[in-house]
C-alpha cells in the first residue's frame, strides 16, 4: 500500500474484476466516480484476476492508482476518482476456502484497507459485515429480492450506517429481514453527467450509420437483453414497423449473437444489435435517436427494478416511450416521459411509437431539464451521505 495520506478514502468495494459490461458495475463504478467528483477522497477497490496477480510483490503491496485508460473509458470515469486493484493469485481458485470474496474480507480490508479508509460502500453484504467488525462506518447497497436474515448484530450496530435500495418492494423484504426501518432509505439510480453533454456530431455520426435509405426514424434501445426487459416485446413492434430501425444497445456477446440469430429467424430487416457500447458512445447513441425506448414484461423484476437507462434517458433529452411497471409510476407526474404503456402489451407500445414518431415530438423544455438534473449519481451520493452520522462522513479536499 502507498503512504499513509493525510485523509481516509471514502471506499467502494466490488467483489469483481473490471471493467466487465455488466449493469451493476456500471452502477459501482459510477456511484464511486460521482463522489470523486463531488470533492471527496474516493476509492474504488475491485478484484484483480489477470496474471500479474500472481506476482507476491502485487498481493503484499497493493496499490492506489489512477483508473487507467481501458477503465476510464468503459465507464466514462472522471479524473478525480482512483482505484484499487485487489491481487486474487491465480492459485486461489484452487482452493475451495479461498473465495475472492473471503480473501478481500479476511487479508484485504484488516491489514491494507483499514487504517485508509473513513467509510465503505458495497453491495458485498459480507465486504460490509467485515466493515463493521473492523471497526470501519459501513454503507451497503441491496437492489433484489433474495432469501436472507440479515444479522442483528451487524445492522443494529452504530458503525452499520444505512442500507440503500432502489424499490418501495425491495424496502418491505429488507425490514422483513431485520433490517431496523430507520436505517432503509430507497433512493433511485441515477446517469453520469457526462450524458448531459451534447454531443450533435457524434449523434449524427450515428444516424449516418444506422438510418440507411430504407428508414425513416430510429428508435433506440439501451440495457441488458433479458425477454423480462422486454427485448422480445421489442421485437415483436419492429416486425410491424418496417420503415423504423431499431437499434439495440447492451447485452453480452452470447445474448447479442442469440437475438440476432432471433431476428434472422423472424426476418427482420429493421433490428440491429450494437452489443455493450462505452458511456461516451452510448450518450451519443441515445441523443441520435428519435424515441428512446423502455419496455418492460410484468412479472416480478417488474416490482424492484430501477432500470439504470432510464436516467440515461432522461439525460438525453430525447422523447421517451416507457412501460408502466411500479418503480417508475412516481415519474409519471414530472412530465418527463412522452408516452406511458402498459406491460406485455406490443400492440399499445407499437401506437404509442408511432404517434410520436408522427408528430416528431421535441425535446424537454428548460424546466424538464432541470428537473432531470436531480437524478445524476451525484445527487445520489449526497443524498446517501445526508443518512450517515457526520462522524463518519468522508471530508471534502475540493
Amino acid at each position: 500500500m502507498t503512504a499513509r495520506s493525510p485523509f481516509r478514502y471514502y471506499l467502494f468495494f466490488t467483489r469483481n474484476a473490471l471493467p466487465q459490461p455488466r449493469a451493476d458495475l456500471v452502477q459501482v463504478t459510477n456511484c464511486a466516480n460521482a463522489a470523486a467528483n463531488l470533492g471527496y477522497p474516493t476509492v474504488l477497490a475491485y478484484l484483480q484476476r489477470d496474471r500479474a496477480a500472481n506476482h507476491p510483490i502485487a498481493w503484499i503491496a497493493p496499490q492506489i492508482r489512477s483508473p487507467n485508460a481501458q477503465l476510464q473509458q468503459f465507464y466514462h470515469l472522471q479524473a478525480r476518482l482512483q482505484t484499487l486493484p485487489l491481487p486474487i493469485p491465480q492459485w486461489c481458485d484452487r482452493v475451495a476456502p479461498l473465495h475472492p470474496s473471503r480473501i478481500a474480507c479476511k487479508y484485504y480490508l484488516p491489514l491494507h484497507l483499514k487504517r485508509i479508509t473513513q467509510l465503505v460502500h458495497t453491495r458485498d453484504w459480507n465486504f460490509a459485515k467485515a466493515a463493521v467488525l473492523n471497526g470501519i462506518a459501513a454503507i451497503y447497497e441491496h437492489h433484489h429480492h433474495e432469501d436472507k436474515q440479515f444479522e442483528a448484530s451487524i445492522v443494529q450496530h452504530p458503525l452499520f450506517q444505512i442500507a440503500v435500495t432502489v424499490a418501495d418492494s425491495v424496502r418491505d423484504r429488507l425490514i422483513s429481514q431485520g433490517m431496523p426501518a430507520a436505517k432503509v432509505v430507497k433512493i433511485h439510480n441515477g446517469f453520469n453527467r457526462a450524458f448531459l453533454d451534447r454531443q450533435p456530431q457524434a449523434a449524427q455520426a450515428w444516424r449516418d450509420r444506422l438510418l440507411t435509405p430504407n428508414f425513416q426514424h430510429l428508435v433506440v434501445y439501451a440495457g441488458a437483453l433479458y425477454p423480462f426487459k422486454g427485448v422480445d416485446l421489442l421485437l415483436q413492434v419492429a416486425r410491424s414497423m418496417p420503415q423504423v430501425q431499431f437499434a439495440f444497445a447492451g447485452g453480452s456477446a452470447d445474448q447479442v449473437q442469440s437475438y440476432q440469430q432471433q431476428a434472422r429467424d423472424r426476418s427482420l430487416q429493421n433490428v440491429m444489435f450494437l452489443g455493450f457500447l462505452p458511456q461516451a458512445q452510448l450518450a451519443s447513441l441515445l441523443q441520435a435517436a428519435d424515441v428512446l425506448a423502455h419496455p418492460h414484461t410484468s412479472g416480478a423484476a417488474s416490482t424492484f427494478t430501477s432500470p439504470l437507462k432510464f436516467f440515461e434517458y432522461l439525460a438525453a433529452n430525447r422523447p421517451i416511450v416507457a412501460t408502466e411497471i411500479a418503480s417508475l409510476k412516481e415519474f409519471r407526474s414530472l412530465n418527463l416521459v412522452a408516452g406511458w404503456c402498459e406491460p406485455d402489451n406490443p400492440t399499445q407500445f407499437q401506437a404509442c411509437l408511432e404517434h410520436l414518431l408522427r408528430r416528431r415530438y421535441g425535446r424537454f423544455d428548460r424546466q424538464a431539464i432541470e428537473s432531470v438534473q436531480q437524478f445524476s449519481w451525484e445527487n445520489r451520493i449526497q443524498k446517501i451521505l445526508s443518512y450517515v452520522d457526520p462522524i463518519h462522513q468522508p471530508r471534502s479536499i475540493a
